[in-house]
């Protein structure tokens, strides 16, 4: 399992990098957001650059990063959306300032190519959830903010089970029990970072998927790229989460017919990726899958509090 990381302390300093596409920011808005729930935001320099289809050239955008990690002051990192470019940046990450300065990171889409790289080399738990322009300033409805803070203030601990809204309904595709690090996120990086030394690594994981504006031949050309790579053969059990633009019923026909033959629990239809609400999960870290009873439970603590 990874490592837990500080807790976010009340009253802290959230730093807000753009380690891949640009976005807009109406910046006054956004401290204003973090001042009414008692933190401070701190902007860094690649926010507000654009450089084509990325948020400022890999340099500045590096240097964002690493120095949000180095910063002491900096209690946790925000992304400011997906796009493009995280992978751009792997093969320059220092994991040792990573690992030498943990803090709670958060992200989902492109960031997933990041998230898999800390994991792997820094050995610390990220947080797949919640960026700051389409969901916390996009006024997605709870509980998107809610469930990344429970998390992220050590609220939930060992034992935990992360709550789900009963009105989206969780489909059991394969009963069962497993437990595993919780690792993934967008099946198109996660399908992208093959072949390289910053792909998944699949040992035992409970496997977390999503993606978006992706067909439905296209989720089967990415899932058939996992298995002929074979990671779905190491995978211990699988989260589904949102797939949005694909037909419920013809995915979830693809999903029985993919993962079928692994004779391993599935819970598909996790609200977690683009979607409103948009969950957190702890990447990394070590949970409970339990697909007939439609619950995932904490195994670890992810946060340490003072």
């Amino acid at each position: 399992m990874s490592a837990a990381v500080p807790a976010l302390r009340a009253e802290g300093v959230i730093g807000l990098i753009a380690p891949a596409g640009p976005a807009t920011l109406d910046t006054a808005k956004a401290q204003q957001w973090m001042h009414a729930r008692g933190y401070t935001l701190r902007v860094f320099p690649g926010v507000g650059q654009r450089d084509g289809y990325l948020a400022g050239s890999d340099e500045v955008r590096l240097n964002d990063l690493h120095a949000a990690f180095a910063d002491p002051e900096i209690d946790a990192i925000f992304c400011l959306r997906g796009g493009y470019g995280s992978p751009r940046l792997l093969d320059r990450l220092d994991f040792h300032l990573l690992a030498a300065n943990p803090k709670p990171f958060v992200g989902y889409s492109d960031i997933t190519a990041l998230h898999l790289a800390i994991n792997r080399y820094a050995g610390f738990v990220t947080f797949h959830g919640a960026m700051l322009n389409a969901d916390l300033l996009g006024e997605k409805q709870q509980p998107t903010e809610s469930s990344l803070f429970s998390l992220l203030r050590g609220q939930l601990g060992t034992g935990s089970v992360l709550a789900h809204p009963v009105a989206y309904p969780l489909t059991t595709l394969e009963p069962g029990i497993a437990s595993g690090r919780l690792l993934g996120g967008n099946l198109s990086m996660i399908a992208a970072t093959l072949g390289t030394a910053y792909e998944i690594d699949a040992e035992g994981i409970i496997l977390f998927i999503e993606d978006v504006n992706e067909p439905l031949y296209r989720i089967d050309r990415l899932l058939t790229h996992l298995h002929l790579a074979g990671k779905l053969a190491q995978v211990a059990g699988v989260v589904v989460g949102d797939v949005a633009g694909v037909d419920n019923s013809a995915l979830e026909g693809l999903l029985r017919q993919t993962f079928a033959p692994l004779c391993i629990p599935v819970l598909s239809g996790w609200r977690s990726g683009h979607c409103d609400p948009n969950l957190t999960l702890p990447m990394g870290a070590l949970v409970r899958l339990d697909a007939g009873e439609k619950r995932l439970v904490l195994e670890q603590d992810v946060v340490l509090k003072p």
